[in-house]
C-alpha cells in the first residue's frame, strides 16, 4: 500500500431502500375509492327511484332495452329474425305486427302489438269526460240540464274515471225516506244522465251512500238501503237506454264514506255513477 503512494482504496456501499410497510402503500386507497363510488351510485339509484314517476322509469327502461329485432319463435337460425326471411309471406317474421293469411298458425297470429298510443287514448278519454262535465253543468253551449237539476250534480275526473255524484238536499230528496223508491226529481236526473253518458261506451260503476241513523240497531238498514238504491239506479239507467253489459259493478257503501262531516247530514244521501277508464 505504501509502495503505491499510501492512498487507501475508496469503497462505495449501496443500500437498497424498499417501499414502506403495507399500511403506507396506495393499494387500499384504490379499493376505498371504488367502494365510495359504488355507494354513491347506489344512493343515486335510490334517489332516482324515489324522485321519478312510473312513466319516467318506464321511459328509462325502454331507453336501455335492446333495439335489435328479437323473435320469440325460433325459425332454426341464429339471425335477427331467427332465420326467417322477411321477403316471403309464408315465413314472415313472427313479430306479431301482421299475421299472414296463409296457414295462420298460432305462432303467426298477432300477439297484441296493436300500436295503440296509450297517452293519446288517455287524452281522448279525458276530452270526452270534459265534454260530459260541460253537458251536465250547462257550460257546453246548449244546456242539457236545468238549473234546478244542476244543484244536485257534482262531477270530478280521477284516475278511476269520471265520477258523477247525485246528492239530495233538505228540500229535495232523491228517494222516498227510508225506501228505494225514486222521487220525480231523481227520475229526471236519471233520464238526463242516461242521455249524456250514451256518447261514450265506457263501463259504469254504481255506488249507493246513505246518512247514518240516529239509533244503533242490530240489523242496520243503511246497508240494504244503499244497495237497493244503487240497484234501482242501475235499472233506471238501463231503462233509459244504457246497455246492461256496461254495468261493471253495483255497490252499497251504507254510511261508511261520508261526503259531509256530519254523519246525519242529508248531503250524505247520494249516488255515485263512475264512468270507468278503459
Amino acid at each position: 500500500m505504501s509502495g503505491q503512494g499510501g492512498v487507501a482504496p475508496i469503497i462505495i456501499k449501496k443500500k437498497k431502500v424498499s417501499g414502506g410497510d403495507g399500511h403506507h402503500g396506495g393499494a387500499w386507497k384504490v379499493a376505498y375509492a371504488d367502494f365510495v363510488t359504488a355507494m354513491m351510485a347506489f344512493f343515486m339509484l335510490m334517489w332516482l327511484l324515489n324522485a321519478t314517476t312510473e312513466k319516467q322509469r318506464k321511459g328509462l327502461a325502454d331507453y336501455f332495452s335492446p333495439t335489435i329485432p328479437i323473435s320469440r319463435i325460433s325459425g332454426g337460425g341464429n339471425g335477427a329474425f331467427s332465420g326467417d326471411s322477411m321477403f316471403t309471406e309464408d315465413i314472415k317474421p313472427q313479430s306479431g305486427t301482421g299475421a299472414t293469411n296463409i296457414n295462420p298458425l298460432d305462432a303467426q297470429k298477432s300477439r297484441g302489438e296493436t300500436g295503440v298510443d296509450t297517452d293519446a287514448q288517455e287524452q281522448a278519454e279525458n276530452e270526452a269526460f270534459r265534454t260530459i262535465e260541460e253537458a251536465l253543468s250547462g257550460r257546453g253551449g246548449e244546456s242539457m240540464v236545468s238549473e234546478e237539476l244542476a244543484k244536485h250534480i257534482v262531477t270530478k275526473v280521477t284516475d278511476q274515471g269520471l265520477i258523477i255524484e247525485l246528492f239530495a238536499t233538505k228540500t229535495a230528496p232523491l228517494f222516498e225516506p227510508g225506501r228505494d223508491a225514486p222521487t220525480q226529481l231523481y227520475r229526471d236526473l236519471m233520464r238526463m244522465v242516461a242521455r249524456v253518458v250514451s256518447v261514450i261506451s265506457n263501463d259504469v260503476a254504481l255506488g249507493g251512500h246513505t246518512r247514518s241513523r240516529a239509533l244503533v240497531v242490530a240489523d242496520n238498514p243503511v246497508w240494504s238501503l244503499s244497495s237497493s238504491r244503487a240497484d234501482m239506479t242501475r235499472q233506471m239507467l238501463e231503462s233509459g237506454g244504457m246497455k246492461s253489459s256496461r254495468i261493471h259493478r253495483v255497490t252499497g257503501h251504507a254510511d261508511r264514506a261520508l261526503a259531509d262531516s256530519n254523519p246525519m247530514s242529508v248531503r250524505n244521501n247520494r249516488i255515485e255513477i263512475v264512468l270507468l277508464r278503459k
